[in-house]
């Protein structure tokens, strides 16, 4: 129990918050489209509750979920390797998101439909 305690407080709600992080990202950049200044407020606080409420409650539970029923099935498979393989990735997914997003711009980890100018 003290090793899933752990796992969620130093690695996978860390990892929540960055995806969270680039949800604001990702938010301030549509947010560009509305001229209107009060309509614009208006939307970046509304997504970025609905964001922050769908981090906690749902993308947080569900990778908590993944890594434990990972590590009962890789406990009696091949020891931890699986669970360190899904971290491993998760970390990497992340570092490559916040890569392309500060050094391309968030239009490149948005698929082309959802690009601002893609009308």
């Amino acid at each position: 129990m003290k090793s899933t305690v752990t796992l969620e407080r130093y690695y996978v709600l860390p990892c929540c918050l960055l995806l969270l992080n680039l949800c604001n990202a990702i938010i301030s950049y549509k947010a560009q489209l509305i001229h209107d200044s009060f309509l614009r407020t208006l939307f970046i606080m509304g997504m970025v509750l609905f964001g922050s409420s769908l981090v906690a409650f749902a993308v947080a539970p569900g990778l908590i979920w993944t890594v434990q029923s990972l590590r009962r099935t890789s406990r009696s498979t091949a020891g931890s390797l699986g669970e360190a393989t899904f971290l491993f990735a998760l970390g990497m997914l992340i570092f490559w998101l916040y890569y392309r997003n500060y050094l391309l711009g968030t239009a490149s980890i948005l698929p082309p439909a959802w690009r601002n100018g893609a009308f």
